[in-house]
């Protein structure tokens, strides 16, 4: 794992497959599946389940993950609500606030969300 850059947060170089089970296990406990977080990551980033499974095995960090991302979704903006104590909505810093959609949208699904309104798109 890459040391973190001076003055950006220590998450920045966490690789996302330490969290990742964290999502899993989150979603699960509440009768959601893997393949719906994947779903939402690949959502999200535009990445294929392939180039999923290849940052979570390289054990890509954050930045990098959203940095490489190859089709973040236009409607994650749609994303609003409060996260961490934080309106995802009111985060500047660009990385920050693309792990805080991910942490939003993991919620949703454990609250048992339908995945059309998750992934925001007409019902």
């Amino acid at each position: 794992m890459a040391k973190p850059t001076e003055g950006k947060h220590r998450i920045y170089s966490m690789p996302v497959a330490s969290v990742y089970p964290h999502y899993i296990t989150k979603a699960e406990r509440k009768g959601r599946s893997k393949a719906e977080v994947d779903q939402i990551i690949r959502w999200h980033t535009g990445y294929s389940q392939q180039a999923l499974e290849e940052h979570l095995a390289r054990e890509t960090d954050f930045e990098t993950f959203f940095a490489e991302a190859p089709a973040l979704n236009p409607n994650r903006s749609l994303i609003t609500g409060v996260i961490c104590g934080v309106k995802v909505q009111d985060i500047q810093e660009d990385t920050m606030r693309e792990i805080r959609y991910l942490d939003k949208m993991v919620d949703e699904l454990a609250k048992g969300k339908a995945m059309e309104k998750i992934l925001r798109q007409p019902a």
